[in-house]
């Protein structure tokens, strides 16, 4: 792991500067502070992350190429909406399992804005069918789901996150130990940050205890979904191009 910080307040001055100023005239005059404070750093960052980020789960991808990989875009989407602000006031970066472009699969996310900062992973606005594999999934192995969310580790480090439903989904008993748990919209921990935290020189390390402390979780969502999460896992075969997607990188 790198000795110095990956961020520094460069990083949230330029977000606070592009908030004031979002605009194409203003982003191509700043356009090299944004590559060296933001894009350069958080390259740095997803690059030593990997091999960590590796080693709780190989199927999990931090790809730090600068145009396609973990990294977000800067810029908007502007397609439904030409006249919307061109560029977003935050940097972030997805890890996510590999077969993400084939089906739901859970990941981590880290997002860098000022006051905002944070480091998220799990199942964020699953579809109601995947809503309802993990709910079996937990009612299947209730004392599992106990465990990775309700250990020392995991408290210690993140929490649980995300909407509840309004009321127990069909077919779960109201009075059922865990039917707050079942009502869950979102199966997210997160973790949240001070902007010094942020450029501290442990960031990358407290990113990867919290990883560490999160990975079980992690792993009863992707084997819920019947992904493979350790090398020599074996999933259901359900068609070819799934298969290709299971691969190693």
């Amino acid at each position: 792991m790198s000795p110095q910080p990956h961020f520094t307040p460069k990083l949230f001055g330029f977000l606070r500067n592009l908030k004031r100023h979002n605009n194409r005239e203003w982003f191509q005059s700043h356009k090299a502070d944004y590559e060296q404070s933001v894009r350069e750093p958080f390259l740095q960052f997803i690059g030593d992350f990997q091999p960590q980020l590796q080693k709780f789960s190989p199927y999990l991808i931090a790809d730090p190429k600068p145009s396609g990989g973990s990294l977000l875009r800067i810029y908007k989407d502007l397609r439904f909406r030409p006249d919307a602000p061109p560029y977003q006031t935050h940097a972030a970066a997805r890890f996510p399992h590999n077969a993400w472009k084939k089906t739901v699969a859970p990941g981590f996310y880290l997002h860098l804005e000022p006051k905002r900062s944070f480091f998220a992973g799990g199942l964020w606005r699953p579809d109601t069918e995947t809503r309802a594999r993990i709910r079996e999934a937990i009612m299947d192995d209730p004392s599992r789901w106990k465990k990775v969310t309700r250990s020392k580790a995991f408290k210690a480090n993140c929490e649980m996150s995300g909407e509840l439903m309004k009321r127990p989904p069909p077919g779960v008993d109201p009075d059922h130990p865990l039917a707050e748990d079942l009502q869950k919209k979102d199966f997210i921990m997160w973790a949240s940050f001070a902007e010094n935290e942020v450029c501290a020189q442990d960031f990358l390390i407290r990113i990867v205890k919290i990883c560490r402390a999160s990975a079980p979780f992690m792993e009863f969502l992707t084997r819920a979904l019947e992904l493979p999460w350790a090398k020599g896992d074996k999933v259901p075969v359900r068609d070819i191009a799934e298969i290709e997607s299971f691969e190693l990188l």
